[in-house]
């Protein structure tokens, strides 16, 4: 069998690299949305919302594992075809 040779094609990365980079965009776009709310209706008074589970502790673990994909998903080697 013929091994691929991706810089033959002009990309940088495999097919396979790309796909895991836009699914570690989306966990990243997941977590700036479960951060948002939480705003009160008038600037005069304090709302606990704003330090609930989901905005300072579930949201950024979330935006933090999704770079932690991203890295991974570029330096990842994809399996050759034996």
């Amino acid at each position: 069998m013929e091994k691929k040779d991706n810089s033959k094609l002009g990309f940088a990365l495999a097919p396979e690299n790309y796909k895991f980079i836009i699914i570690g965009f989306a966990i990243i776009v997941l977590g700036f949305i479960l951060m948002t709310g939480g705003k009160a209706d008038n600037p005069n008074e304090f709302n606990p919302e704003v330090f609930s589970f989901r905005r300072i502790t579930l949201a950024p673990l979330l935006v933090l594992f999704g770079f932690v994909f991203e890295i991974w998903a570029i330096m990842r080697k994809p399996k050759s075809d034996q």
